[in-house]
């Protein structure tokens, strides 16, 4: 599978978003990823659908939009007319309605279907919509805010989607991601990597995605 990096918007200037996101591309970004929180799911509120419908008349590459919302059943359309590429929700909050009418939603607006669990969620919650899903965001952090910490301890979930479970789709490690932390990602299985603070925060974007892409033997 092909490896992508997606740089996280959420540690971009808000103020020159345009700017930042031509910067990513310019820089050999394959993907923005955009957060979206709504102060319910995670304690953070960062941006809506019109930020999103916005970022999508500008951008080159897809949108990867992870949506950490509490009722992702009331919001996905207004997100796929925006321009979504990729719409992620979480597991955890599968307690609100049904998975699978969801993701064919997501499938018939032509986008691409994830879910996500947090560092505490065992990847069991994703066995009965394996089939269906596009990509799997395993959290290495707690969601909410940037610069936490990776979590070693997720990379075993990573192992046993592909291992034990036999997904061939997209895995996605979203938290903590950097030169240090990719290549182990990589080895247990992921193929997306989000990385905000390692990326946005480098002096050169440019060459801290190349040494991403060395790191995981890609020139």
């Amino acid at each position: 599978m092909k490896f992508k990096i997606a740089p996280s918007l959420l540690s971009a200037d808000f103020a020159r978003l345009g700017e930042d996101l031509a910067r990513a591309e310019a820089a050999g970004a394959d993907w923005h990823h955009v957060d979206v929180m709504d102060g319910h799911f995670v304690n953070n509120i960062t941006i809506g659908v019109p930020v999103v419908k916005s970022l999508k008349a500008i951008a080159k590459i897809p949108l990867d939009v992870h949506l950490m919302i509490t009722d992702p059943w009331r919001h996905a359309d207004a997100f796929l007319e925006a321009g979504a590429d990729v719409l992620t929700f979480h597991a955890e909050t599968l307690y609100m309605g049904e998975a699978k009418p969801l993701i064919d939603r997501i499938h018939a607006a032509g986008a691409k279907a994830a879910l996500s669990i947090n560092p505490e969620t065992s990847e069991e919650i994703l066995v009965p919509y394996l089939d269906s899903l596009d990509m799997v965001l395993v959290m290495s952090v707690r969601p909410g805010f940037g610069g936490q910490s990776f979590r070693e301890d997720v990379l075993d979930k990573v192992k046993r989607l592909r291992e034990v479970h036999g997904f061939t789709g997209d895995i996605e490690m979203d938290g903590g991601i950097s030169r240090h932390t990719i290549a182990a990602c990589a080895e247990a299985g992921c193929n997306v990597f989000v990385a905000g603070s390692a990326l946005y925060g480098a002096e050169d974007m440019r060459s801290e995605i190349k040494v991403f892409r060395g790191a995981i033997g890609v020139v």
